[in-house]
């Protein structure tokens, strides 16, 4: 993208890069298209993409409307992502869109990325991971079998809910290791214990200031003060299923995490906030919560505001928090 001064804080969109005092409130872990791998080969499953299109376009005019300007959609790379359907969608709505490389957790990923010729089979090493990341922000996000095109903005990974294995710590070192590369941040999606999963991370060097914590308004993340101790070691906390309350009761309630938003402020971690909902546009083959993609500006924030969070506090949590998370350093 033309007329970007070389020295100016940059974001990677799918539509190239902008300078991140654009981004305007960021939506920080969404998915536009959410498709189970394989899922679009089954017999009672079909994408129209004409379809696709029109659907998810209302849904970020709607954002628009309630004064969004960036959606990250962290999919990573087999979960649907569709960067030429992105670019069209990010044109005709004037939403920037930011796209993510990375995978996980394991039982997502088949046995393609485990080395089948050792016995048992071994995960694929981190090293390996951090080149097919890498080669996504350098080169540009594959389009499967045509070409590359734009540059993934950020790194996704998540780990099992039963605990990280073998593999899941590959992909998370491997991805930590293309945010060095690189200079995109990280998004973890943490399996059983949060400080743990980001510990992995953090032993390859990467900042703290690098990485979003995702999930920690798990309620067993809160009973054991991960999102606290998140924001202590230095790592984004992304309360990121804003909404879900009526659809999974692993989650806190948007009156649990307003409460914990609060808390989280009068401790000093206003600067580690990082509010989403976890939003599903369009979904096959499975179910996705029933949140609108503006639920945190339109509800949530409406909310924290009622409470006593001042517009300071909210402008850094769903503005300047992610914006300075997505510049590439």
């Amino acid at each position: 993208m033309t007329g970007i001064p070389a020295s100016s804080s940059t974001v990677r969109t799918v539509l190239g890069p902008v300078r991140a005092d654009t981004l305007g409130a960021v939506a920080v872990h969404e998915a536009l298209l959410s498709v189970v791998p394989g899922a679009e080969h089954a017999f009672d499953v079909t994408i129209d993409r004409a379809e696709v299109f029109d659907v998810i376009a209302a849904a970020l005019h709607d954002f628009r409307e309630h004064g969004g300007g960036t959606v990250v959609d962290s999919t990573g790379m087999f979960h649907g992502r569709d960067v030429r359907l992105y670019e069209a969608l990010s044109r005709a709505t004037g939403v920037h869109i930011i796209a993510s490389t990375g995978m996980g957790p394991e039982e997502m990923l088949g046995g393609y990325f485990l080395t089948p010729q050792t016995n048992p089979p071994t995960p694929w090493p981190a090293d390996k991971f951090a080149g097919l990341f890498t080669q996504e922000v350098v080169e540009g996000m594959v389009v499967p079998r045509l070409e590359r095109r734009a540059a993934a903005g950020l790194v996704v990974t998540a780990a099992d809910d039963d605990g990280m294995t073998a593999t899941e710590e590959s992909l998370f070192r491997g991805a930590a290791r293309t945010a060095l590369t690189t200079g995109v941040p990280v998004s973890i999606r943490y399996g059983r214990d949060a400080v743990h999963d980001l510990q992995v991370v953090l032993d390859e060097g990467l900042p703290a200031d690098r990485v979003a914590v995702g999930g920690l308004d798990r309620r067993d993340a809160i009973a054991a003060a991960a999102p606290a101790e998140v924001a202590r070691l230095g790592a984004y906390v992304a309360l990121d299923h804003v909404g879900v309350d009526d659809d999974d009761e692993r989650y806190a309630s948007d009156a649990e995490r307003a409460t914990l938003v609060a808390e989280l402020i009068r401790a000093g971690h206003v600067e580690r906030i990082l509010l989403s909902s976890s939003s599903v546009a369009v979904a096959k083959g499975h179910d996705a919560p029933s949140v609108a993609l503006h639920h945190v500006l339109s509800a949530f924030v409406p909310l924290l505001r009622s409470g006593g969070v001042r517009d300071d506090d909210v402008r850094r949590m769903v503005v300047d928090n992610p914006r300075t998370l997505l510049t590439v350093r």
